[in-house]
């Protein structure tokens, strides 16, 4: 995939999609944990597969969401940028010259939860102003689908992963842009399993040796009759009795699927405007570069490895290929992409887009939080380290 090929796909093509099959790091059969939502509770459902034979209902079970997949990617992104392997725009709120109870260093518009639309980057300052009203954040205001250019100078990655400006200074109005790019893993025929718990005290320490804990968190053996006085388990001294759980105990799988799409449409509605002007050439190099910075993301999270949390490792059955969708009726055209070939693509890309006269920030915009900020910060951590030192009470 060359860029005169990505340039002709982005201006004609439906889709891009990478749809791999995976298995436990263990091997076919090993136990995987799905993340749990409320009520410890896993993501499952019936989903309808076609196969050689009829379609069939499959039990499935959700083992990475749409959500959790963009932040994946931005993760990768955000260490392609930190190594030095790419330039890409970000705005970065800095507080390391704050003092802290646990130091937060830098949160980026690749790490904020809503992207450049975030409360933190609101909340901070750029020269000394309000970010959203210094010259610079006051462009987002009036991004739309047909002005997408503050975005792609300023966080392109917005435009990749959607992003909604419901905290800025129109609310529920503000701007708003679907993902164009779509991930998830799902794992196949499903069975839950349950779990398991024990502890085995070396120091064979009993229950009904009660303890006695002061108010500074230390403890002392209980004297007798003495009130208020709690099992040593409460300093994780003794036993734990062997237990099962049925609840949030894993799950067998024949099989995980990753599927990746990107929407070529969903670029191609984007228009990117330099002093009011608009021109095709000017779409179709923010467009073109938008699909491969989409492509980057996607691979270097991939490269990275897929240990999605404790006991959930996933290994590739087969090397990830990308398929381009273009005319109705044909067959897709299939390359594969490593993330060095991601990158001279990206970078390629980037250059067109300069070339063309758009704007592209290659050096982070940095902010500082605003005095609210930081002290919202210093107070919400003196009180969780209040509470930790409470419970521990």
């Amino acid at each position: 995939m060359k860029l005169a090929d990505l340039q002709t796909a982005v201006r004609s093509g439906a889709a891009l999609r990478c749809r791999t099959t995976i298995q436990p790091a263990g091997g076919p059969g090993d136990k995987v944990f799905p993340p749990t939502y409320l009520g410890a509770k896993y993501a499952t459902e019936e989903r309808l597969v076609t196969g050689d034979g009829e379609p069939k209902h499959v039990p499935c079970v959700l083992l990475d969401s749409v959500q959790s997949q963009a932040n994946r990617m931005e993760e990768a992104l955000q260490e392609a940028v930190d190594t030095g392997r790419i330039k890409l725009p970000v705005i970065e709120v800095d507080f390391s010259g704050i003092e802290l109870i646990d130091p937060v260093g830098k949160v980026t518009s690749l790490q904020a939860p809503h992207r450049i639309a975030d409360a933190i980057l609101r909340d901070s300052l750029y020269e000394g102003k309000p970010f959203r009203t210094s010259e610079i954040g006051k462009q987002i205001d009036a991004v739309s689908n047909r002005n997408a250019t503050p975005l792609l100078e300023l966080c392109p990655t917005a435009l990749v992963f959607g992003v909604w400006d419901s905290t800025g200074p129109k609310g529920g109005l503000g701007a708003k842009f679907a993902r164009a790019l779509v991930s998830e893993v799902v794992g196949y025929n499903a069975a839950s399993g349950v779990k398991t718990g024990s502890r085995i005290d070396p120091l064979e320490i009993r229950a009904s040796a009660q303890i006695f804990i002061e108010k500074d968190g230390s403890w002392r053996l209980a004297k007798e009759k003495e009130k208020k006085t709690v099992s040593p388990s409460e300093k994780n001294h003794g036993n734990i009795p062997p237990t099962i759980d049925s609840n949030a105990g894993g799950v067998t799988i024949s099989h995980a699927e990753q599927s990746v799409v990107i929407s070529m449409p969903a670029f191609r509605r984007l228009r990117f405007p330099v002093g009011g002007q608009y021109k095709p050439e000017y779409d179709n190099a923010a467009q073109t570069l938008l699909v491969s910075l989409s492509l980057l993301a996607s691979t270097l999270a991939s490269e990275a490895g897929m240990d999605l949390r404790s006991r959930c490792i996933l290994w590739p059955s087969e090397t990830p290929t990308w398929e381009l969708l273009t005319q109705p009726g044909t067959q897709p055209q299939t390359f594969e992409l490593t993330s060095d070939k991601a990158i001279a693509l990206y970078n390629d890309a980037m250059k067109a887009v300069i070339s063309a006269g758009l704007p592209y920030r290659t050096e982070p915009v940095v902010l500082t939080p605003s005095d609210s900020l930081t002290k919202l910060l210093q107070r919400s951590q003196e009180i969780a380290a209040e509470s930790d030192s409470s419970e521990e009470a």
